[in-house]
């Protein structure tokens, strides 16, 4: 037993120098909304509530972005846990244009019909929320290109086990974001379109830095002559064979919270402030136990890439415990940070009120059911099993999280709550089924490459 251990691709030491910067680098990244919120919270209603219901939309399609990154990192992964290490600069490349093209197109949809799609989404919400939204879509949709390089660059150096060189180019971009939000919003009055510029400039920077990174001829993948780069059609197949189904079932979670959305519009000012606000206190208390789960998808795919099914098994359980204890210490802290948020956010009364009993419920809940609902699904889909996590996660989203809370709100009338009493539903069917899946070891039965 000694030996194995000892052979195994990646000791503690290695586990914590992949895993550690990656869970500060997800905790980061999502200080860039969070920030934003932040910031224009002292605006008043109008403006959070903007921000609130366009970052919803922004999520969606980050989501859609960073998915297909994930693709990318299975496969590089896989490659070069059998040491294919040209074979993994080619899909890298591919990456790399896939998603600069995809990237493209959507962001000049969103800008085209700023307006519109807003309007189909959130309906008659009040005047001043929409003048702000529109203002801060169109500055988000410009951003949506370099959204999406910087999480392939970040994704193919994860797939090389450098998770620290994106972890410091988000501390630079989220100090650039601080200044430039707190300069414009605060300095220069420019209001929620000057957060959203901030927030753009500095996903510029951290777009501009992975991809200079990236040309270190040193590395395992390395990328230059980004002109050069002309389809290879079987890599980009094996990468949107991953990223795709992954997407899909993202999209799918981020339309689900968008209808929700829609219904929580129709609560008023004060209930979208309070959604709003516990959205992003649940997002941070969740968001490093994530970053681990992400890190998981490096490991086991090189694991397998080795042809080690075993040390796979072994990974997914280990990193779900530390998963539980990062979870169970964060929805703690998240809790006790709750009510100073609100107050020093210039929350109004009763919104504050709503969010910290919400929030009060998800830290009773989270703990017990979240991380089997989770973490495991990323070896799965390391390992190729994503159609199986994609029609698990739409049914469950579209059943309880969606259905089931919008009943619960127009019918019942029970407010806010009703959207995470669906979460919870739908957080615990998943902690069973996948569960179930992860001890059968049918998700081992795929082949990536």
């Amino acid at each position: 037993m000694e030996t194995v251990k000892q052979n195994r691709i990646f000791d503690n030491r290695k586990l914590a120098a992949l895993l550690v910067p990656l869970a500060a680098d997800q905790l980061l990244n999502s200080f860039m909304g969070t920030v934003d919120t932040l910031v224009v919270s002292n605006l008043g209603s109008a403006a959070i509530s903007a921000v609130s219901l366009v970052d919803s939309i922004n999520v969606l399609i980050v989501q859609a972005f960073f998915a297909l990154a994930s693709g990318g990192t299975v496969v590089c992964s896989h490659y070069l846990g059998c040491d294919r290490k040209d074979h993994a600069g080619e899909a890298a490349r591919q990456l790399v244009f896939i998603t600069f093209i995809m990237s493209v197109l959507i962001a000049a949809v969103c800008l085209v019909f700023n307006g519109p799609i807003l309007k189909v989404i959130f309906g008659d919400v009040e005047e001043a929320v929409m003048e702000n939204a529109k203002q801060y879509f169109f500055f988000s949709a410009v951003s949506y290109p370099f959204i999406a390089l910087y999480d392939d660059g970040s994704s193919i150096l994860r797939a090389q086990e450098n998770s620290r060189l994106p972890m410091q180019i988000s501390v630079a971009s989220n100090v650039i974001n601080l200044a430039l939000n707190l300069l414009f919003v605060w300095g220069f009055r420019f209001g929620v379109a000057g957060s959203a510029c901030a927030t753009m400039l500095a996903r510029i920077f951290a777009m501009a830095a992975v991809m200079y990174k990236l040309r270190n001829p040193r590395l395992d993948v390395s990328l230059t002559h980004y002109l050069a780069i002309r389809p290879d059609w079987g890599e980009i197949k094996r990468i949107l064979w991953i990223g795709i189904p992954s997407g899909v079932e993202n999209s799918m979670f981020q339309f689900g919270k968008l209808a929700i959305q829609s219904t929580v519009s129709l609560m008023g000012t004060a209930a979208i402030a309070a959604q709003g606000m516990t959205n992003i206190i649940e997002n941070l208390n969740g968001i490093l136990a994530l970053g681990i789960g992400i890190g998981l998808m490096t490991v086991v795919g090189e694991t397998l890439g080795a042809g080690r099914k075993e040390e796979a098994v072994y990974y997914v359980k280990k990193l779900c415990i530390v998963s539980e204890i990062v979870i169970v210490v964060s929805c703690i802290v998240m809790y006790a940070l709750t009510y100073p948020i609100t107050y020093f956010g210039g929350m109004e009364p009763e919104s504050a009120k709503m969010c910290i009993f919400m929030v009060t419920c998800i830290t009773i809940v989270k703990p017990v059911v979240w991380v089997m609902a989770f973490i495991p699904a990323y070896g799965f889909r390391a390992a190729g099993d994503v159609k199986f996590t994609m029609t698990v996660s739409v049914i469950s989203m579209w059943f309880c999280r969606v259905t089931l809370a919008m009943i619960l709100a127009r019918v019942f009338g029970m407010g806010p709550i009703a959207v995470w009493i669906g979460m919870f539903t739908d957080w615990t069917i998943r902690c069973v089924i996948y569960t179930i899946r992860f001890r059968s070891r049918k998700w081992l039965n795929h082949q990536v490459i």
